[in-house]
């Protein structure tokens, strides 16, 4: 089984995904970290030097393969994974996998993201937390119609991991 989670950044794919696999003896794998090992570069330069539609074939690439996987797997996606090139659909389709979205209010998103902007090549350049929101709710109105297709949604808000996790496994089992 995989079990992919989704959702804008720092909803808390990564971090999640890692307890979630520990506590179900699964394999973690976050798909930007899988996709830098095997094109043995970073995001950023990928996206410097080749450009934003060679990294999402890229993307669609690693991912096709990874849900061709037989192994139980906690994969994190992207924010843009599911938006692009129809991975939303691919990942629905397949039949060894469970989506759930992780679902983060603007606020709690700002909140997280704020103090690494300088980790965050996208919001880099942004200097305001008004700027900051504008540009998150912007973003999670053009993708949350593919983020609610996942199979399962699960707030994040307020909520510790291990309530998560726990919630999670209901969700997902």
């Amino acid at each position: 089984m995989i079990l992919i989670l989704i959702g804008y950044m720092a909803s808390g794919k990564s971090t999640l995904g890692r307890i979630l696999a520990k506590k179900l003896n699964y394999e973690f794998l976050d798909l930007d970290d899988y996709i830098e090992a095997n094109e043995n570069t970073t995001i950023s330069n990928i996206f410097k030097l080749e450009g934003e539609i060679y990294f999402r074939k890229k993307e669609t690439f690693y991912l096709k393969k990874l849900l061709e996987s037989k192994t139980n797997l906690v994969l994190s996606l992207g924010g843009g994974t599911p938006c692009y090139s129809n991975n939303m659909e691919m990942i629905l389709n397949a039949n060894n996998a469970k989506s759930i979205y992780l679902k983060a209010s603007i606020p709690t998103l700002i909140a997280r993201l704020k103090n690494e902007k300088s980790k965050r090549p996208l919001i880099a350049h942004i200097e305001t937390d008004e700027l900051l929101e504008e540009f998150i709710g912007k973003h999670l109105f053009e993708r949350s119609q593919y983020y609610s297709l996942a199979n399962a949604t699960l707030s994040t808000d307020n909520k510790s991991e291990k309530d998560i996790i726990e919630e999670l496994i209901v969700k997902l089992f």
